[in-house]
């Protein structure tokens, strides 16, 4: 019987071992291919999003550095040190003036420089500088009729935990996983009346998941353990997730105004 369990604990030792290793060597593959490969483009995730329908006349849109910001003030989780980085990203504005240019394949919004609006003004400014009176003067800037507002209100994490696990005569296995959700709200301002025409709330859930497996035994009468512990974890980014809630709450607004006929269609 000793000697049954002695087989047993090897042969899973050894497909640990083979499974670790086969891990690793994944890893360095993965590290050989992606080291030499250049920058890969973030597209859009709601292909509902990039084929809705656009309407006759493009509505020019504004989003401003302080319109969109992330309002939860949330650290990123650890239980053994403290961090001082942010659970959300800090340029939310940046994924929802890509997700607005993007909407419709780039048909539905015109969107207007306002974040380096500064920048842009100065530039201009040097042009009319160098230029006499005789040459062409600069077109006026375009001015928006909406404005896009809104914040990352909530980042809530370990909503819902849990897992199982098992082990019998040394060997062992085990799952856990844990939920956040990331809530995003926008509102579409008019300019001219300062109304807010449309607002919508949306939330995005972030799972991640770990599981290990082990086995221990002891050998010489007890007095010596041998013990292997393999693992591995997969967590969803939260700024893909932040970039979904800002389709959806995007794609939420189209749908309205679409039902609203705020614009002509064709």
């Amino acid at each position: 019987m000793a000697q049954q369990q002695v087989f047993l604990f090897l042969s899973v030792l050894l497909l640990s071992s083979c499974s670790l290793f086969q891990n690793v060597k994944t890893l360095e593959e993965q590290y050989e291919t992606g080291k030499d490969q250049s920058a890969s483009v973030l597209g859009i995730f709601s292909e509902e999003l990039l084929n809705v329908q656009a309407p006759k006349q493009k509505p020019v849109i504004a989003v401003y550095p302080n319109s969109f910001t992330d309002q939860t003030g949330q650290r990123k989780s650890n239980s053994s040190y403290a961090l001082f980085s942010t659970a959300v990203t800090q340029a939310p504005q940046a994924l929802l003036i890509r997700a607005l240019k993007h909407t419709a394949g780039g048909k539905f919004f015109v969107v207007v420089e306002r974040v380096g609006l500064d920048n842009l003004t100065k530039e201009r400014q040097l042009i009319r500088s160098s230029r006499n009176e005789k040459e062409k003067k600069l077109k006026p800037l375009l001015f928006a009729g909406i404005i896009m507002e809104g914040a990352v209100i909530s980042y809530d994490t370990n909503l819902r935990t849990g897992g199982m696990g098992a082990r019998y005569l040394g060997l062992g296995s085990s799952i856990e996983y844990r939920e956040d959700i990331v809530s995003v709200s926008l509102r579409l301002v008019s300019v001219l009346t300062g109304e807010i025409l449309v607002e919508v709330l949306t939330e995005k859930t972030i799972f991640s998941y770990g599981q290990t497996q082990d086995a221990f035994k002891f050998i010489e009468q007890g007095t010596e353990l041998v013990e292997i512990e393999v693992g591995n974890a997969v967590n969803e980014s939260p700024t893909i997730a932040l970039q979904k809630a800002i389709e959806g709450a995007i794609l939420e607004i189209v749908k309205i105004v679409y039902e609203r006929r705020f614009w002509f269609y064709e």
